[in-house]
């Protein structure tokens, strides 16, 4: 019998309650951020199921089925699953999307259009409609997005969501009308947590050095305490700089060699100098021979491979496996 998508979506999210939340936290953890979120949304609105529906799915969870007598869907269990799963932060984010009441079914095609596409989709809604619905969108994919607004856009929709402290009922309205679909019941949606400094220094992690530089300096005019604070909250790959070397000893057992010496290539020579430090003799010295003979590397791949490394550090941030050094003399987990 074949299983449509929709069905293996409902099977997938009805084994996941049944696992509980440290087993099914250890399985989201393998799964994209979409696929995470459309796991939790249809665990958020699956109905009680019966023991017997259980057991037919998964023979060998009969005797951890058979502890209780309907499996249904709990607010606190997943938003532990996911804290676990994910990070304090980072499940917060997803949770005030799935929990709100909110119908984004628009914004979920957007989700699986590719950068290009999606961007020209909505490029000519006004900045804010722009910046709400980025929002609702992963940080890599909205910070691809912006890639291919002109520069004059992407400034002003950075800005909007760098002031935005909300998205309340009225402005889900308008995404519907840009989206075609969107939300119903605007009178009982609770304004979402959305928007804000820290969400506009996480697109721009992924933007690009130069869109990034440019984004930075138009809100500087505008604001230049907004600038700064955006700038602290952002992490990229010179901030490296600032993680003690255990954390640098760390990160470099999750990193592939061939991703490194391609990431180093861009970087500042106190930044290699700090990965020598924290390698071996021997290692240190094959990286240098390795980054000699690779020649000159496209920009683009350089980035690209940093983007990687750094994807590395935020999880092993957020599973507290080491600290990232935070600018004014604190201490933050991202």
């Amino acid at each position: 019998m074949n299983t449509t998508p929709e069905q293996g979506l409902e099977k997938a999210a009805l084994l996941l309650l049944t696992l509980g939340p440290d087993e099914a936290a250890e399985v989201l953890k393998h799964i994209g951020p979409r696929e995470v979120q459309k796991l939790g949304m249809r665990m958020a609105t699956l109905p009680p199921q019966p023991r017997s529906r259980v057991e037919e799915l998964l023979d060998e969870l009969e005797d951890h089925a058979r502890k209780g007598a309907a499996i249904h869907a709990d607010e606190e269990q997943i938003r532990e699953m996911l804290t676990k799963a994910l990070g304090d932060e980072r499940a917060a984010h997803l949770l005030s999307r799935m929990l709100s009441g909110s119908d984004t079914a628009g914004i979920e095609s957007l989700k699986w259009m590719d950068a290009p596409t999606a961007a020209d989709l909505i490029k000519n809604e006004h900045p804010q409609i722009i910046a709400t619905i980025l929002v609702h969108l992963e940080f890599d994919q909205a910070g691809e997005i912006l890639k291919y607004f002109p520069e004059r856009l992407r400034n002003d929709v950075v800005l909007r969501i760098a002031t935005l402290d909300g998205v309340q009922p009225q402005a889900l309205k308008e995404l519907n009308d840009a989206l075609t679909r969107m939300l119903s019941g605007a009178s009982s949606v609770k304004k979402a947590a959305m928007g804000g400094v820290r969400h506009a220094a996480e697109i721009l992690n992924y933007v690009g050095t130069a869109a990034e530089t440019a984004v930075i300096d138009n809100v500087r005019e505008y604001d230049p305490d907004l600038a700064q604070k955006i700038l602290d909250e952002m992490f990229v790959f010179e901030n490296l700089m600032d993680i003690d070397d255990r954390g640098i000893q760390t990160i470099l057992r999750e990193v592939q060699s061939d991703s490194l010496i391609v990431a180093l290539k861009g970087a500042a020579p106190e930044l290699r100098e700090k990965i020598f430090k924290n390698m071996s003799s021997r290692a240190a010295d094959m990286l240098r021979e390795d980054l000699e003979a690779k020649g000159p590397v496209r920009l683009s791949e350089v980035e690209a491979e940093q983007k990687e490394i750094l994807k590395i550090v935020r999880r092993l941030a957020e599973e507290g496996q080491i600290m990232l050094g935070a600018k004014g003399g604190e201490d933050a987990f991202v």
